[in-house]
């Protein structure tokens, strides 16, 4: 994946375990413990290995051994603990002696289980730290989504499109954005409720994530208003698709409780111009050409052309 946009842990999704022993017994052991326990599980043999992994953002839990060559298990807790990861693992200790559980707490480990281990406190452990993982994605997801719509809110939109520009401006790859805006919504509400107008809302958020690939995402940007966010994607493939997107909303009427509604949308796409613009100004361009395709006659898609 592309894109810096953030993918919750979702339910039914297996919890990525990083193992990290170095007797190769115990290692193939605890995998076959694990893997027939239904988690994700790869294996490395030290502690530099395993940090080199942590920090890639790959894992869920890391269940680590105190004694490794390289870097031992508190070290290792201890440099991910420095790392301030936005998503560190939850760290399960294996530790043999009674004195080294305090410390390996204070180092930055979650958890402990001693040596000799027995699959039925393990695997209570891991489901404790999958519990924890779970609740803490799902309370980042609450903060970073729009409640009404399911796509991003406006907050996570000015976090995360400078880093998206950062990105395209470094690689020097292409970078557009779509304003999308539901023609005669305030109409919509009038006639049938604001019910079925939230309604609406959601229902062309979710018809529009249904469209992007995965490297694409969607914000909303307030009221009935929505930034489409396409890394990697010149302005003219960028314009395909918003005409696509255009044409799928107006032909296809979104299901509601007054019925089947067919609505239109009016679109504004541009692309990032590189020293030029900032996130602020690309989503301006975006929305003035938006407002351009509204004064045109709405359902159609307007360009902010980059000056010679």
């Amino acid at each position: 994946m592309t894109s810096t946009a953030y993918v919750p842990l979702e339910p039914a999704t297996p919890i990525r375990v990083l193992l990290a022993e170095d007797d190769p017994t115990q290692r193939l052991v605890l995998e076959h413990t694990l893997r027939e326990a239904g988690y994700v599980v790869q294996t490395v043999g030290d502690g530099v290995d395993a940090l080199g992994l942590v920090l890639q953002g790959q894992f869920d839990i890391l269940l680590t051994d105190l004694e490794m060559p390289g870097i031992d298990g508190q070290t290792l807790c201890s440099r991910i603990k420095q790392a301030s990861l936005s998503q560190p693992p939850y760290i399960l200790m294996l530790t043999a002696r009674k004195e080294d559980e305090a410390a390996s707490l204070d180092a930055g480990a979650d958890d402990f289980v001693t040596k000799p281990w027995t699959k039925v406190v393990l695997l209570a452990r891991l489901r404790n730290g999958a519990r924890h993982i779970r609740d803490e994605r799902e309370k980042q997801l609450l903060m970073i989504t729009d409640s009404l719509s399911g796509a991003f809110n406006r907050r996570q939109l000015t976090k995360q499109l400078p880093s998206e520009i950062s990105r395209a401006t470094r690689d020097s790859h292409p970078l557009t954005l779509i304003m999308v805006d539901v023609d005669g919504f305030k109409q919509i509400n009038d006639r049938y409720g604001h019910v079925v107008g939230d309604q609406v809302i959601a229902g062309l958020s979710q018809r529009v994530r249904g469209l992007i690939r995965e490297a694409d995402w969607v914000a909303r940007y307030g009221g009935e208003e929505f930034a489409i966010v396409l890394p990697e994607t010149p302005l003219e493939k960028a314009i395909e698709v918003a005409e696509r997107f255009r044409r799928e909303l107006a032909e296809v009427p979104l299901a509601t409780t007054a019925g089947e509604l067919t609505v239109t949308a009016s679109f504004g796409v541009a692309e990032l111009s590189v020293g030029t613009d900032s996130a602020d100004s690309l989503l301006d361009r975006a929305d003035k050409a938006m407002y351009e395709s509204k004064r045109g006659g709405r359902n159609r898609v307007s360009v902010s052309r980059k000056k010679a």
